[in-house]
């Protein structure tokens, strides 16, 4: 298959289908069996806005040739479901392009790299959240 004549949703396409196997694969080996949980976890990583973020941090370490596929993803033009943001749709499909690319490229090892990134991009933003419900400003006694 010559990855270089697909389009941006054709890579996407690829990119969607590998990124959610290889987030499910990491929720089960931490141990998450519950059905329900898995799902709700899952969106966590997967959802356009989920991607729309770690493309924030992620755009900056891309090569040339990686922000150029990005960007072809990004701007295949698709419908968006209505609930979805369509600025987040496109710039997770960019996202999923990338991901194709490099799956297809068998470009694995920088492949797995971005995996881990956004990995870690989405669980650090989960902890901050999680830390920041913790706290309510009538916790503190100032208000009083």
């Amino acid at each position: 298959m010559d990855y270089d004549l697909l389009n941006g949703g054709n890579l996407a396409y690829i990119g969607d289908a590998y990124f959610t196997l290889r987030i499910r694969e990491y929720l089960l080996g931490k141990g998450i069996t519950e059905m329900n949980r898995l799902q709700k976890m899952s969106v966590e990583y997967v959802s356009a806005k989920a991607q729309a973020n770690v493309v924030l941090k992620l755009l900056p370490n891309l090569t040339e040739e990686e922000t150029l596929v990005y960007k072809r993803g990004r701007n295949y033009k698709t419908r968006a479901a209505r609930k979805i943001d369509i600025k987040d749709h496109n710039i997770s499909s960019g996202f999923e392009a990338l991901i194709g690319y490099l799956y297809l490229s068998k470009q694995n090892e920088r492949l797995e790299e971005i995996i881990r990134l956004t990995i870690r991009v989405v669980e650090e933003k989960n902890e901050w959240v999680s830390l920041w419900k913790e706290f309510s400003p009538w916790d503190f006694k100032i208000w009083t």
